[in-house]
């Protein structure tokens, strides 16, 4: 429960956790692409920054600017300022770079361990809720409600289901088109916007084939690329093929362990949004998919820690008291208004996802004795010619290890 005094991880978990391994496997189309930008872009960045403040540094700039669009569009139907779709897309590609170098940045400075990527993997969930809901606002998505809530609740579930899948086969497997492919995708759509609200034209609604709108296409191909990913991950996952026991998970629980909280998560989201007499999500659709992507991302935090420290999956969750809270509200004829329910619960989820988020990463700082945001690192003398080596052989930063990396061609 939120702010309990107890430990979230166990001795045995955390003893997993410190023996865990990383495993991958990776067939994108852009990666190896990319390899050659980030490979030279790590190597500007001084040996004293840990990785784990260069991730989170990038979450908060891809934060920050998603939630400037959000402020000029809150509802999702209004023409953003060109420069809020801009900076959404500078911010986006800042966050896909920084995520790209953390795990080589631990190679460099010989600080990789679990902690890292389980670091990454969680701003990982937060950078997908923010980024589904800023494109959804850059093309104006609001003015189709049941497509936009279609897109944030798949992108989450996306994220989850990919991990339900590690959490069944040991191995986080990256397909041909994933998440850098669907990030460059995203920092064009931002683009796109920017140059139709600068030179004030109509791009997304106007009709250029079929009467068929490039809104309309973006919706479609969303569809499409989303229904694909889980046609191919849901089977995955099912199959029995698990690396435990007898085809079970890497805990040796069920494969259908993780479907419970997907389903706690989806079919609330979809019964409270129509089912709802003063239609809170019409009213309210950004803070209506952010409580519900926030919840989602606490989920998967939890199923990402389950994973690594090959525990089981808990089927009761503090988050989910939110989706009741709005359930039970309706059930009794909304006898308290929906929209002060829903301020309350954005309130309750965040609070819980920072104190789950916290604890777990202070747990494990403790357990593995090192620091979250920093890392050992002793400069090196200057020789007699002046000369610094301080780009030169990262061996000399030694000390405990803290960082972990989730992307194999990112290695």
């Amino acid at each position: 429960m939120i702010l309990q005094d107890t430990n979230i991880l166990t001795e045995r978990e955390l003893k997993k956790l410190k023996d865990h391994q990383y495993s991958s496997s990776c067939s994108s189309l852009l990666d190896p692409l990319m390899q050659k930008y980030w490979n030279w872009f790590v190597t500007l960045v001084p040996l004293w920054v840990a990785p784990n403040l260069i991730t989170i540094v990038g979450l908060a700039i891809n934060i920050s600017t998603s939630l400037v669009l959000v402020w000029y569009c809150p509802t999702a139907t209004e023409r953003a300022p060109w420069w809020t779709t801009l900076s959404c897309a500078l911010g986006l590609f800042i966050y896909q770079t920084l995520d790209a170098i953390d795990g080589k940045q631990a190679r460099r400075t010989k600080t990789s361990s679990p902690l890292g990527e389980l670091f990454d993997h969680g701003c990982d969930s937060l950078s997908t809720v923010f980024v589904s809901v800023a494109s959804a606002c850059a093309v104006r998505l609001g003015l189709y409600p049941g497509w936009m809530l279609f897109q944030c609740l798949c992108a989450s579930t996306l994220f989850y289901c990919a991990h339900w899948q590690t959490y069944v086969s040991g191995t986080l497997t990256f397909g041909t088109i994933d998440v850098t492919e669907g990030q460059i995708v995203v920092m064009l759509v931002m683009l796109t916007s920017s140059v139709e609200s600068f030179f004030n034209l109509d791009i997304w609604t106007s009709s250029v084939f079929l009467d068929l709108s490039p809104v309309n296409l973006y919706m479609t191909v969303g569809m499409l690329i989303g229904g694909f990913h889980l046609a191919r991950t849901i089977p995955a996952c099912l199959s029995g093929a698990g690396s435990g026991k007898n085809g079970s998970t890497v805990a040796g629980t069920s494969v259908l362990s993780p479907a419970s909280p997907l389903f706690l998560l989806v079919v609330p989201a979809c019964v409270i949004a129509y089912k709802s007499d003063q239609n809170i999500y019409h009213s309210h659709p950004i803070m209506y998919v952010l409580l519900f992507g926030l919840i989602a991302a606490k989920i998967t935090n939890r199923l990402v820690v389950a994973h690594m420290c090959k525990g089981e999956i808990s089927h009761r969750d503090a988050a989910m008291v939110a989706p009741l809270l709005l359930i039970i509200n309706q059930y009794f004829n909304t006898f308290l208004p929906e929209t002060f329910l829903l301020y309350i619960s954005m309130i309750w989820v965040t609070v819980d996802l920072i104190w789950y988020c916290s604890k777990v990463c202070l747990e494990i700082c403790n357990y593995l004795d090192v620091s979250l945001f920093t890392i050992p690192y002793t400069p090196t003398q200057p020789t007699g010619n002046g000369a610094n080596s301080q780009n030169g052989n990262p061996a000399q930063s030694g000390g405990p290890v803290t960082r972990g990396r989730k992307k194999h061609s990112r290695n």
